[in-house]
């Protein structure tokens, strides 16, 4: 298929995912063509399997069916198996002519129908004609977006001692608990990491930390000085700020993203995951990163050390291959 570069209309299918979001969004940036959001929403119906739904609308809310309306795209977007019936559906309404790109495999039925499938490595897919596998997950920590978040936070964080240490946190998963254990031995570590460097925390947790586990983790930091945000607390999220001023990041391992968008910045980071925090396609991941150089595990690790690595961003590497099958430049 060949495109009329800036020609091209494209579509990006954004659902309620936050990953899902930040994966499609960073491939459609890195692609470097003009883009349209359809916000998409699900009703019930979205938890039956895709084998009964078919390539359909019929799960999502009437307001979001209104938005997907001809003309048609050319290329389609989209990320999570929730979404692969509608992206199905647009090009059959299509007459088959729109491309789609699936970041992360839909499932079984109607896989030929997607045009680029693009798995993670640690998921250990076969390989086919519209399969590309890529190391991590896409995301949208890039050059441009930290020199941004640079501009933003630059100096919000000077009355803390240097060197500054991102802690990244996650939480619970579907089979696995972040518990109250587990975060305080992460504070408690974090915090005696950034004693002994003679420097401070800059924390955040995320949607999936309880508030249990969260006050756990806050209450082992002890006396280090630290800015804490919690998930949804008022004011900014200083997310991107900390991982473009932070010196050394400490992510746990329970999200691909976190520890994706971790290794998008050059500076040293360390995962922590327990065995009973980490699921097993998650430790291939972790150790995948470790032997690329990306990361480290924070088990053990008495003293945070200098070092550096290439920004990894699978976005740019799944966008290069959807131009180089598309025909462009």
């Amino acid at each position: 298929m060949a495109l009329e570069g800036d020609h091209a209309r494209v579509w990006l299918l954004i659902d309620d995912r936050a990953g899902n979001k930040s994966q499609v969004l960073g491939v459609a940036r890195a692609l470097g063509l003009p883009f349209e959001i359809k916000n998409i929403a699900y009703t019930a119906s979205a938890a039956l399997p895709n084998y009964m739904l078919m390539a359909s609308f019929s799960m999502l809310t009437q307001s979001s069916r209104v938005n997907l309306a001809a003309p048609w795209p050319d290329v389609v977007i989209a990320a999570g198996r929730r979404t692969a019936p509608a992206a199905r559906r647009i090009k059959e309404l299509s007459g088959g002519k729109t491309f789609l790109v699936q970041i992360m495999h839909p499932g079984s039925t109607g896989e030929n129908d997607f045009s680029l499938i693009a798995v993670p490595r640690h998921d250990a897919m076969g390989e086919a004609e519209n399969r590309f596998t890529m190391v991590g997950a896409p995301h949208g920590v890039t050059a441009q977006s930290l020199a941004e978040a640079n501009q933003i936070w630059g100096g919000k964080f000077d009355h803390l001692p240097k060197p500054h240490i991102a802690l990244i946190v996650g939480g619970d998963t579907k089979r696995k608990a972040f518990t109250l254990d587990m975060a305080r031995d992460l504070g408690a570590h974090a915090a005696q990491l950034a004693r002994d460097a003679g420097g401070s925390l800059l924390v955040t947790t995320s949607r999936r930390s309880t508030p249990e586990a969260t006050q756990a983790l806050i209450d082992a930091l002890g006396d280090v000085p630290a800015y804490v945000y919690r998930w949804g607390d008022e004011g900014e999220n200083p997310y991107m700020g900390f991982l473009a001023q932070a010196s050394h990041i400490i992510v746990t391992g329970d999200s691909v993203s976190m520890c994706c968008e971790a290794c998008g910045t050059e500076c040293p980071v360390y995962i922590f995951a327990p065995k009973k925090l980490t699921a097993h396609k998650h430790a291939k991941l972790h150790q995948d990163l470790f032997a690329k150089g990306y990361a480290r595990s924070l088990d053990g690790v008495k003293v945070l050390e200098d070092w550096s690595h290439e920004p990894l961003n699978a976005a740019f590497d799944v966008a290069a291959e959807l131009r180089k099958r598309l025909g462009l430049d």
